[in-house]
């Protein structure tokens, strides 16, 4: 019987920490549950409205947010211009500091 409670206990405790975190859709859930509620919206208004927000994918981020990404958009920008020499290195210098 002692054997069986450890395993109980970790099953248990897996279990229950998974339970706190709140995932992405449960966030999204809870955003949309809220502008409908705050529009007044009821019966089919609100589960249309609650279907199409949650569909919605969020905007993309307007910088990247790694510094590959952020390397990889100046350094396209700057090939772009065709920067050389120091022109380029002061171009990548701000690019890179501004986003």
């Amino acid at each position: 019987m002692k054997m069986l409670r450890i395993p109980l206990l970790m099953v248990g405790l897996l279990l229950c920490s998974q339970g706190f975190a709140a995932t992405a859709q449960q966030n999204k859930m809870t955003t949309c549950n809220a502008d409908a509620t705050a529009k007044a919206l009821k019966g089919d208004e609100r589960k249309a409205f609650m279907s199409t927000c949650l569909k919605a994918t969020p905007a993309a981020a307007a910088t990247p947010s790694t510094p590959q990404e952020r390397m990889k958009t100046c350094n396209a920008d700057a090939t772009a211009k065709a920067l050389k020499g120091d022109e380029r290195k002061t171009f990548m210098s701000t690019c890179l500091k501004k986003q």
